[in-house]
């Protein structure tokens, strides 16, 4: 991730490249073209108002066409010359953009790849989770796609929302270093195995950190067993102590567990589940990002309906 950070600012930096725009506009061919003409004849007017005087009267009209056809000549191998000299000029700098595109193309391309192929690696990592907690199967597909669409109605929007998005993704990879013995325990763990299942947040933390994720990832990773009121951990944040993004992921993931089955208890019904959110909101979650999810879920649940009637 962090060689797609530095491959994106890089990519920015050219597609914004300040020169382009200098090189396409330092030179002007015409204005600059007009300017030497005016110059030219300027000085030749000058020369010949300045001599001309000088002359006897008889001798004036042929001094006079002498001048002009030396004008005339001068001025147009000058002319000439700062014609060739503009072209070459010109030129250049269409060669310079040109090789700049190629560049920014490049990098365009390198970018997409380097996308796809993190893509593939935190998918990679969140399916090894799932395989290995068959309890949890499909859980990080689930709660991240439910993440993403509350974050949007919460009006988050790009870089940060994909920043959640994989954060959501990765939430759980701390159970990595969780040995299979306590991560896949049939039964109720007890108090020594609970102390090592909490570690997972940490240990999340760090093995993201060192790889140069950003800001919102840490978070969700990190804080999601945080609570509102304190009683969470690693740490024992409360209120908005808590990051944003981890308290979003909080309510998104007791949901899921509450509308999946358990060894221990069958799946809770949407309002059951969502009757437990509202009771607990302002204790163990925001009760903002309570309301905000509530409301999503009514809102996904009638447009689901109103399909169905449709296609009925």
């Amino acid at each position: 991730m962090l060689i797609v950070n530095r491959v994106n600012e890089r990519t920015e930096d050219v597609c914004h490249e300040p020169l382009l725009e200098e090189q396409c506009c330092r030179v002007r061919p015409r204005r600059l073209a007009g300017l030497l003409a005016l110059g030219y004849a300027a000085l030749a007017l000058l020369w010949l108002l300045m001599s001309v005087p000088l002359l006897h009267p008889a001798a004036v009209q042929a001094h006079l066409l002498h001048e002009i056809a030396f004008v005339s000549v001068t001025g147009g191998l000058l002319f000439a010359a700062a014609t060739r000299i503009i072209a070459v000029v010109v030129e250049r700098e269409r060669r310079a953009i040109a090789q700049l595109e190629v560049q920014r193309q490049a990098l365009e391309r390198a970018n997409r790849a380097l996308r796809a192929f993190s893509e593939a690696t935190l998918t990679g990592w969140s399916r090894v989770l799932d395989l290995r907690d068959h309890e949890t199967e499909e859980h990080s597909a689930r709660v991240t796609a439910l993440t993403v669409r509350l974050a949007q109605a919460m009006g988050i929007d790009g870089e940060e929302l994909e920043h959640i998005r994989q954060g959501a993704m990765l939430h759980d990879i701390g159970k990595i270093g969780v040995p299979d013995a306590i991560l896949r325990k049939a039964g109720a763990l007890v108090e020594e195995e609970w102390a090592v299942m909490r570690r997972h947040p940490e240990l999340a933390y760090d093995l993201l950190a060192p790889i140069g994720f950003s800001r919102p990832v840490l978070d969700i990773a990190y804080y999601h067993h945080e609570r509102w009121n304190g009683s969470g951990y690693p740490l024992g944040l409360v209120g908005e102590q808590i990051p944003l993004a981890a308290r979003i992921f909080a309510v998104v993931d007791v949901w899921d567990a509450l509308r999946s089955d358990r060894p221990y208890r069958r799946a809770w019904s949407r309002e059951r589940a969502l009757r437990y959110l509202k009771a607990h909101a302002g204790t163990l979650f925001d009760p903002g990002v309570v309301r905000a999810f509530c409301a999503l879920i009514e809102a996904e649940c009638q447009e689901a309906h109103a399909s169905r009637r449709r296609v009925a």
